[in-house]
């Protein structure tokens, strides 16, 4: 009769155990979207926009697809690769990475919406839904003149101001030594009467 208490406990245990290994068998899904403007010689814009999706999950994800729908044909035109991919598995720990870029057309301020993952865990039959980052405004075709005088005039002061900042010390220096001061001269001059 002994027995029958540690049974109960043990199948108490064992259905504590399992419920808690499936809540820990989560899924955590990450995407980090990019885009960096690059100005061509022919006075075009290139837009390289990468889409990085992190699985940060205990289990592997499945059937995973990646969808930005949010560049419009109006404003860009695509160059190279597409807006959308899919992977068959993505294993817990993981990253996969999609890049693509994109050619823009009008001079605007271009707010871009969020990239979709659809996926599937194991132990969930409904389909999963994460979203990406938000890229910050991007800015294509401006004149940026101002700017980038105002950029060469940073690199110029980071280059060679430590040499300008020396010599100038080095004439103040010299100037200071080599010029009379006002009150020896006049006290000079008072001498020689």
């Amino acid at each position: 009769m002994a027995t029958a208490p540690f049974l109960i406990f043990t199948i108490f245990a064992l259905f504590g155990v399992s419920s808690l290994t499936e809540a820990a068998e989560t899924s955590f899904v990450v995407a980090h979207k990019k885009a960096s403007l690059l100005k061509l010689k022919s006075g075009t814009e290139r837009v390289s926009v990468s889409i990085d999706v992190y699985n940060h999950g205990s289990v592997a994800i499945y059937d995973v697809n990646l969808t930005d729908d949010s560049w419009s044909t109006e404003i860009f035109d695509f160059v190279a690769g597409n807006t959308s991919n899919s992977w068959e598995k993505l294993d817990a720990g993981s990253h996969v990475s999609h890049t693509f870029e994109l050619e823009s057309k009008v001079q605007t301020a271009y707010y871009s919406a969020p990239a979709f993952i659809t996926y599937r865990i194991p132990t969930k039959s409904k389909l999963q839904l994460a979203y990406s980052t938000p890229v910050p405004a991007l800015e294509t075709l401006e004149e940026k003149a101002v700017a980038y005088k105002l950029d060469l005039a940073k690199k110029l002061l980071a280059k060679y101001g430590s040499h300008f900042s020396l010599v100038l010390i080095v004439y103040l220096f010299v100037r200071i030594i080599s010029s009379p001061s006002s009150k020896s001269s006049s006290g000079n001059e008072k001498k020689r009467h």
